[in-house]
């Protein structure tokens, strides 16, 4: 019994949308996913998806792509990315599937954990971070804390966070989110968005201030669910 993790599957099975103009790594990734699951992951097992699930605009089209999810062994627990506009209502999707959980301003019980999290957004940087980008900024913040204090006020203590976005800019300096993990003193942080090695390399990972920061974009995993929690 186990907890894994798994980014960006960018599924599009009910279209053609074919992920390879990214690269030859993408090449019938889904397939590759598929494989490395059921080679490791058991019905007992629990998998951490942050976001960016399908290319579907709608609820409707993207339930394919949800059923293969679920088809899949063990418990899913699903959070939103940035393509993922067919997001609905968080009880019509929590009602679909036995073996999935969506993840929105609330929290998942995993043994003495709670799994939290929000989709996050850019945070401010010398690039690009506009008036628009602070006030999603500031919402998603708000979101996170939303989700780690109905774990708190339900006596859990132990926190382990999903974001889309990575929870930092470029150099790594303190965002709003990194605030709330230090202050909660937050074990894990399981993130995805980024691709390619360009932006690999300025993602946050490892240990800082006693938290563990992990990337788990399917392609920077080689689209194998990385174990994250025994």
């Amino acid at each position: 019994m186990a907890l894994f993790a798994i980014g960006d599957l960018h599924l599009s099975l009910s279209a053609d949308k074919p992920m390879d103009i990214f690269g030859k790594k993408w090449e019938k990734h889904a397939g590759k996913i598929k494989d490395n699951w059921l080679q490791n992951i058991g019905d007992e097992d629990t998998v951490l998806i942050p976001g960016d699930i399908s290319w579907a605009m709608k609820l409707e089209d993207a339930l394919c792509d949800l059923e293969w999810i679920s088809c899949l062994p063990g418990k899913k627990i699903l959070l939103r990315g940035n393509h993922d506009y067919w997001w609905s209502s968080l009880s019509k999707m929590n009602n679909l599937f036995d073996n999935m959980y969506f993840l929105q301003n609330n929290y998942y019980r995993y043994k003495d954990y709670a799994i939290c999290g929000t989709r996050g957004w850019t945070c401010p940087n010398e690039v690009k971070f506009n008036e628009h980008d602070r006030k999603i900024y500031e919402r998603e913040i708000h979101r996170l804390r939303l989700s780690i204090e109905a774990a708190s006020k339900n006596g859990l203590e132990k926190y382990i966070v999903m974001i889309h976005y990575p929870p930092t800019n470029e150099k790594h300096e303190k965002s709003g989110f990194i605030e709330i993990f230090e202050e909660y003193k937050v074990e894990k942080v399981i993130y995805g968005h980024l691709h390619g090695t360009d932006s690999f390399k300025v993602g946050i990972k490892g240990i800082h201030n006693g938290i563990e920061y992990i990337l788990a974009s399917s392609d920077y995993i080689d689209f194998n669910p990385i174990k994250v929690l025994l």
